[in-house]
């Protein structure tokens, strides 16, 4: 076993097995050392961080603070008693719809990750300073959360930033934006993440709002106000979450079991799953976000301009492929609407930092394929050197196992450490030793490797060269007065 990797540590919840776990640690390399370096205090400017409750997990274990930066965003933070001197900064998915930013949301999100506590490091988690899309938004909420964090409690000794679902592009939007050979950040762990960005990521949930409408015929209904379903929903509807899930049922019953649906709900449901290829059992979720967070894109961040299109895309795999193709509805994006999207979203491939992904083989909402979308993208980049991957046979979204996500991040700290860049069959080794505490299974697959992304999404004319935006591209949009989403 290589002497220099990380002692693992043992999860509060069982603390009183630290004798099985000395004989572990004997095997291991010591915690890294060093001295805390004071950074200098830049950035956001906030109130100050005042101490509340830690979730239960971390009671007695670590102090934690809530607060509210200058922008309006709310923020968590957690320091474990026995810190490694090493930060993470959380990126959150979604994104949420509110006006507002959300106290409770990073509160909830340490909960979820305090395996990264648990594991000696500061954990960081902003709530954004707005629900709505804005990937640099959230990226800048992010860096300010960085800066206020050190402002706080002195310069972490290394920096981390961890992204999960929209979370990862933005994670990965902070890299690049942030992350520099001498920049503030030494690494990224993405988890389960979107990563073919915003000009290509959703085009998925484009064929499905389109394909849903040819055969259910209720989004809208032919007595309701019709409008363009790159919309996806008119402005001024008051349709909510419960009217959505209602309609899906009535065209497809697909929340009834097979028996009890009708020949036409069943032979509808089975058209759009095959024709979008998207499982049964994040359809209604797809749903909602062609629905209501497109409407956000389009109409809130966008001013009513078009990002989307479906022009020669040829649908397959229905009953009747010529008559969908033929009565689909059919739009062409508007090219300032694309570019700031993009802008605002997609990914360069400019990694200059150490990034380490996992992912779920069979992720039901970000699927696998946003893998290969951004090794495509570091690869056209010439940047690809800077990446690993890593692959598990589970089957979730929103959580993988804290054995894989606490040796996740101790492969990472060990590649920016040592410059020893690990191997998928190496991360899974790793794994087996945290999940000696945490038993809750290494799913690794070292041997898999994605397909293209237009393997599993239908790609637009011109649409399968990677990066979808080059830095060249970023630079020069960058000089246009309102580019991108505003925060």
């Amino acid at each position: 076993m290589n002497r220099s990797r990380h002692v693992p540590r043992v999860p509060r919840s069982s603390r009183a097995r630290r004798g099985r776990w000395r004989a572990v640690a004997l095997c291991l390399a010591a915690a890294v050392a060093g001295s805390l370096t004071q950074a200098p205090a830049v950035g956001a400017e906030s109130a100050g961080p005042a101490p509340v409750a830690c979730p239960s997990g971390l009671d007695g274990e670590a102090t934690c603070y809530t607060g509210r930066d200058t922008n309006g965003a709310y923020y968590t933070i957690a320091i474990p008693d026995d810190w490694n001197r090493s930060l993470v900064v959380h990126a959150h998915g979604g994104p949420d719809l509110g006006d507002a930013s959300d106290p409770e949301r990073s509160t909830g999100d340490l909960e979820r990750w305090q395996v990264m506590v648990d594991q000696g490091y500061a954990w960081a988690g902003s709530s954004y300073r707005r629900g709505g899309y804005g990937t640099r938004m959230a990226a800048a909420d992010t860096e300010n959360l960085r800066r206020l964090f050190t402002e706080e409690f002195g310069g972490p000794r290394r920096t981390y930033v961890h992204g999960q679902s929209w979370g990862g592009n933005v994670a990965a939007k902070v890299v690049e934006t942030y992350g520099g050979a001498d920049g503030p950040y030494d690494g990224a762990l993405l988890t389960n993440g979107v990563l073919g960005g915003g000009s290509r990521g959703y085009d998925y949930r484009v064929d499905l709002r389109v394909v849903y409408q040819y055969y259910c015929r209720n989004l809208p209904r032919p007595t309701e106000p019709q409008y363009p379903l790159w919309q996806g929903l008119r402005p001024s509807s008051t349709l909510t979450t419960a009217g959505l899930h209602a309609r899906l049922q009535e065209c497809t019953g697909h929340a009834s079991p097979p028996e009890e649906r009708t020949a036409s709900q069943q032979r509808n449901l089975d058209d759009i799953l095959a024709v979008t290829r998207i499982p049964e059992r994040t359809l209604e979720s797809h749903l909602r976000f062609s629905v209501f967070t497109f409407r956000d894109i389009v109409h809130k961040r966008l001013g009513d301009r078009n990002p989307f299109t479906n022009e020669g895309v040829r649908y397959s795999g229905s009953h009747d492929d010529e008559a969908l193709n033929a009565g689909v509805e059919r739009f062409t994006a508007d090219p300032t609407a694309v570019r700031d999207l993009s802008y605002d979203s997609d990914l360069t491939g400019k990694v200059k930092i150490p990034v380490l992904t996992l992912h779920a083989i069979d992720d039901p909402t970000a699927f696998v394929e946003h893998e290969a979308a951004y090794r495509d993208a570091l690869a056209g980049a010439h940047r690809d050197r800077n990446l690993v991957q890593t692959f598990t046979d589970e089957h979730e979204h929103s959580a993988l196992s804290d054995a894989e996500y606490a040796g996740s991040l101790a492969a990472l700290d060990r590649w920016v450490r040592t410059g020893d860049r690990p191997t998928p069959r190496s991360v899974a080794a790793d794994c087996a030793v945290f999940d000696r505490a945490y038993a809750t299974g290494c799913f690794y697959d070292p041997d898999y490797r994605p397909s293209s992304y237009a393997s599993r999404v239908a790609p637009r004319p011109g649409g399968t060269t990677w990066p979808a935006m080059t830095a060249a591209q970023e630079k020069s949009w960058s000089r246009v007065e309102g580019v991108g989403i505003a925060p």
